[in-house]
């Protein structure tokens, strides 16, 4: 049986009621899965100790967020990050993180110690927070941390993000690890913030190689994003063979979100997630653990991880949602909820230039490999 993990501390985080990052959107999946007859069965991890954190950050970064959180004024918060309209700071916030932290740290130990194959985290994800400098909604870095971990304990890491933001804090930490292969798909940095994750960005030392990045064109669609997936993914799990796949599952790639440009359906997000869960199968003997991440369309976020976690429980994705589900969060959103799991079909947008961005992406792709190869043999 998968393991899902939450705990309601994890609400903690928060950045405020207007902050894009809103803790409401668990919420809504958890609601969602009760009222499908699916209730998540969850299991509730412990907060991270200063001493996991110190495996990944700097003590003086520590240092500054706790003094934050307990509501002290840091005068030079700002050069780490902190403090700022992204990542503002608010009282409880390294509590808060380390919850968070703990949640996907938990995650590993289970797969490490327990011989759990799926585990769904419901939080973390914080793939932008780096060593010493908050970023995009990012304090800690619970996946760094729990690579780190994973890699101690004998298992060579595929970490794949789909979030639609560059995976920037997880690459930036571990770059020169040769235990820890980096994937990220993600829409341009020429574009979208954090304005990094190109093809050359490969690795240094032992690890150069395994950083791999899919910058794509604005306004891609499934059916392209879908084909440089299978271009790129396959082949380099094939390649470094991994233990485990660590996956940031942002749904922010959806094109109802307001945040970015990629045009992902919730039927993407399916035919996504279920190749994730054949190649686990296939080349981790079925270890993967999956974390939440980005994802700001309240209609839609939480549809997607929904789809998520029945794909984990092997269980069947329905059309309509209940209507008592929508009518309450329509009433507490004050907007419309969509009436369906999915997505309408057909999912075709009115993109002109569709067969241009296709080969664009179909290019970065054919780069990429062409880059990471010779390091590969």
């Amino acid at each position: 049986m998968p393991s899902v993990i939450y705990h309601r501390a994890y609400s903690r985080y928060s950045f405020g009621a207007t902050h894009p990052f809103n803790p409401v959107r668990v919420e809504m999946m958890l609601d969602l899965l009760d009222a499908l007859g699916h209730p998540a069965r969850t299991v509730a991890p412990e907060p991270a100790t200063r001493e996991d954190l110190l495996r990944v950050h700097a003590e003086y970064y520590v240092r500054r967020v706790e003094a934050l959180g307990a509501g002290e004024e840091v005068p030079d918060c700002g050069d780490y990050g902190l403090g700022t309209p992204d990542t503002p700071a608010f009282r409880g916030m390294d509590e808060a993180t380390r919850w968070l932290v703990g949640g996907t740290l938990h995650g590993a130990r289970l797969i490490c110690e327990e011989g759990e194959k799926r585990v769904l985290q419901l939080g973390g994800g914080l793939h932008h927070a780096r060593r010493n400098y908050a970023s995009g909604f990012c304090v800690y870095n619970d996946l760094a941390i729990a690579i780190d971990y994973l890699t101690r304990h004998g298992l060579w890491v595929a970490y794949l993000d789909i979030d639609v933001h560059h995976g920037d804090g997880v690459q930036q930490i571990l770059y020169e690890d040769k235990r820890v292969m980096t994937i990220s798909l993600h829409e341009s940095g020429q574009f979208l913030f954090p304005g990094t994750g190109s093809v050359h960005e490969l690795g240094a030392e032992l690890g150069r190689g395994l950083k791999l990045n899919l910058p794509l064109e604005p306004f891609t669609e499934g059916e392209s994003y879908l084909e440089v997936f299978d271009q790129v993914v396959p082949a380099a799990l094939r390649q470094f063979r991994p233990g485990i796949l660590v996956v940031q599952a942002g749904a922010d790639a959806h094109f109802d979100d307001p945040l970015a440009d990629l045009m992902l359906t919730t039927h993407d997000y399916e035919a996504i997630f279920r190749r994730i869960l054949e190649w686990a199968d296939l080349f981790t003997a079925g270890r993967v653990l999956f974390t939440l991440g980005g994802g700001y369309a309240l209609g839609a976020a939480p549809r997607v991880w929904t789809i998520l976690h029945l794909l984990i429980h092997d269980l069947p994705v329905p059309g309509r949602l209940p209507e008592a589900w929508r009518r309450k969060w329509t009433a507490t959103l004050e907007g419309t909820v969509p009436a369906a799991l999915h997505d309408p079909t057909p999912s075709r947008f009115d993109i002109p230039n569709r067969q241009e961005i296709a080969h664009r992406n179909r290019q970065t792709g054919e780069r990429l490999l062409e880059g990471a190869r010779p390091y590969w043999f």
